[in-house]
């Protein structure tokens, strides 16, 4: 089991690697959220720089969010470094958010991969995996939660594969909502199909 602390563990899996988010990834994280799209994608309101830069410090230091950023092992150029940002192969982040006050084993699940070079290369799928054992691994957690437009195809499919079920429809935002109640069969299944390797400071 990880030490619970943040930003001091990076996940390394067959085709990513998951990094603590750096004050050093900002200004690529914030060149991203200029994409219209994504805005739409993840439900985001533009950001001035600055305003990045403090909500990566407020999310390094909230108890209740994990965010690794996910770095696309076909784009390091030499070794992975832990500590170190990799810019060259940073390509989306992934977080979870674990605050449900009324279940503390429940988490919402986001995933982003952010550069067009590496979509459609499993990666996304992959991160959703890795983050999910470190949360039922480290974190207590068992249910997990994701909220999607209704017009982001991709996704929709993505955790509809990973077994996620529908639970409830908004349509005042246009947004379904999926969980996935994770059995112990299910956590053997998600440990079985990848590596991960946990790397400490």
């Amino acid at each position: 089991m990880a030490e619970r602390r943040k930003g001091c563990v990076s996940l390394e899996g067959e085709k990513v690697i998951l990094v603590p988010y750096l004050e050093a990834h900002v200004p690529n994280y914030h060149q991203w959220m200029q994409d219209p799209s994504l805005l739409q994608a993840t439900a985001s309101d533009p950001l001035t720089l600055h305003q990045e830069y403090q909500m990566q410090l407020s999310w390094s230091q909230d108890p209740n969010k994990e965010t690794f950023i996910v770095l696309d092992k076909d784009l390091l150029l030499g070794p992975f470094s832990h500590g170190q940002p990799h810019l060259e192969a940073m390509v989306g982040d992934v977080n979870i958010f674990m605050n449900d006050l009324d279940n503390p084993h429940m988490a919402e699940i986001e995933i982003m991969i952010a550069e067009p070079k590496s979509r459609r290369k499993g990666l996304a799928k992959e991160s959703v995996l890795m983050m999910m054992a470190f949360a039922v691994e480290n974190l207590g957690i068992n249910i997990f939660r994701v909220k999607i437009g209704e017009s982001n195809g991709a996704s929709l499919d993505l955790f509809k594969k990973l077994g996620f079920v529908q639970t409830s429809y908004s349509n005042i935002f246009k947004e379904v909502t999926l969980e996935l109640q994770i059995t112990q069969p299910k956590n053997e299944e998600m440990l079985g199909l990848m590596n991960i390797v946990i790397k400490h400071t």
